[in-house]
């Protein structure tokens, strides 16, 4: 599967042992973690079942298609996350170093920019939503369009 939602927590060490790139002379992965500064105790992360995945899917799809990828896969969560756990994890496989490390890098631009996931960030007392921040923007423009097939999803 190259696509997973899930609510419960995930091994990064498990999910590298488990992905399979026969032919693959390169292996990236990123793995994010819900960062506890700023005082953030807890991460609420909501997404549009059935949406999300078909978005995220699209996209591994365009990934396929600009690098020349031997495997992928994306897992990323939902629910409640505590300070330092991971949320999210990319895998990319490639015969050579190169096109793992864009697509990676592409995937991961485009999930902080574009993937349907709000997030609400809770300190002591208070919540809020987490606003999308232009850094993130910025970098998915580097891609062309940044849009890819998730402008299909309205």
């Amino acid at each position: 599967m190259e696509v997973e939602l899930r609510e419960a927590p995930f091994d990064p060490a498990a999910e590298l042992a488990a992905f399979a790139a026969p032919g693959a002379g390169a292996v990236v992965t990123f793995t994010g973690v819900v960062r506890g500064d700023d005082g953030v105790e807890r991460l609420e992360i909501e997404h549009w079942p059935g949406a999300t995945e078909e978005a995220i899917a699209a996209m591994v799809q365009e990934a396929r298609a600009r690098f020349a990828l031997s495997a992928v896969r994306v897992v990323h969560r939902h629910g409640t996350l505590q300070a330092g756990e991971p949320i999210m994890m990319v895998l990319a496989a490639a015969p050579h170093r190169r096109a793992a490390f864009e697509a990676a890098d592409f995937l991961m631009d485009w999930l902080k920019s574009r993937a349907p996931f709000w997030k609400k960030a809770h300190r002591a007392g208070s919540a809020a939503w987490v606003e999308a921040r232009s850094e993130d923007e910025a970098a998915l423009s580097r891609w062309g369009d940044g849009r890819g097939p998730a402008s299909t999803v309205s």
